[in-house]
């Protein structure tokens, strides 16, 4: 189907409910839309060797976590870059992150030669940052070709509350699904850990039990599947996820689905999404 407009989407949903089915169907349905990772883009920072990427390098090696200032600027340059936000900085430079890059509108970019030049920039207000609020707001492409699903950030009210200073979501979907029946899942679930491969004894079980379908090598547990964790994780996200459903709620996009299984929840999805959308 195409979009008559932009999506910029986020998904939110505690472990094992679905998101990542979800957004796969998103995107099989709506071949405008793309899939922006926070976590891919950390990746590829450090694989590049950017300024950014060796700061987050040595800040995960320390046991640290990467700041929400750093996971924000790395998303704006992302955007920037694709053509979906545009600086309006009076200087007409984009300050990036990058060791060296051209601005999606073709301004030259200035970037940080040092910690310290990256710390005044990060601590400096918004609209002087290029994508906050004032003379410096950024303008926001609307064409459906610059529609994205936006995974891995934000997940507190805090986080969103900043991101709105870069890019405006439009749709924010609860995905909701009862505790026991995603208990149910993660007890199925089994991995075949070179590959990331994941089978489940409930609905997508491996033709041999307990061997990968392709490589017929052993599948395992995940460490984090176990009872204690996953109920851990699930009370941190009820923790964190009801202000920032709040948050979206305040700004009217937030749209709340309920079902037992993932096939259940896609059509109503599919449909809210073309509602809105196309």
């Amino acid at each position: 189907m195409r979009l008559r407009k932009a999506a910029r989407v986020i998904l939110v949903g505690a472990p094992g409910v679905g998101k990542g089915t979800q957004s796969e169907r998103l995107l099989k349905s709506f071949p405008q839309l793309s899939s922006i990772s926070s976590g891919d883009l950390l990746r590829h920072n450090v694989k590049q060797r950017t300024p950014l990427g060796i700061k987050v390098e040595s800040t995960m090696k320390a046991g640290g976590l990467v700041s929400d200032d750093l996971i924000l600027r790395l998303i704006s340059n992302e955007l920037n870059q694709r053509g979906w936000i545009y600086s309006g900085h009076p200087s007409g430079n984009v300050m990036t992150l990058a060791s060296s890059a051209v601005g999606a509108t073709g301004e030259s970019a200035q970037p940080f030669q040092d910690d310290a030049g990256m710390a005044a920039f990060l601590s400096s207000p918004a609209h002087a940052r290029g994508y906050g609020g004032g003379g410096g707001a950024a303008r926001i492409n609307d064409d459906p070709s610059a529609s994205f699903l936006l995974d891995g950030f934000p997940r507190t009210a805090a986080q969103a509350d900043r991101l709105d200073e870069i890019v405006p979501i439009n749709l924010a979907v609860s995905i909701r699904t009862p505790l026991d029946v995603i208990m149910e899942r993660i007890h199925g679930r089994w991995v075949h850990e070179p590959s990331g491969r994941v089978y489940n004894t409930s609905f997508n079980a491996p033709r041999v039990p307990g061997r990968d379908d392709v490589t017929g090598e052993p599948l395992v547990r995940r460490a984090d599947d176990s009872d204690e964790v996953y109920r851990a994780r699930w009370n941190k996200f009820q923790e964190t996820s009801e202000p920032l459903l709040e948050h979206y709620a305040r700004k009217g996009v937030l749209w709340e689905v309920d079902g037992l299984s993932s096939d259940e929840i896609t059509p109503k999805l599919l449909g809210e999404f073309e509602r809105r959308f196309v």
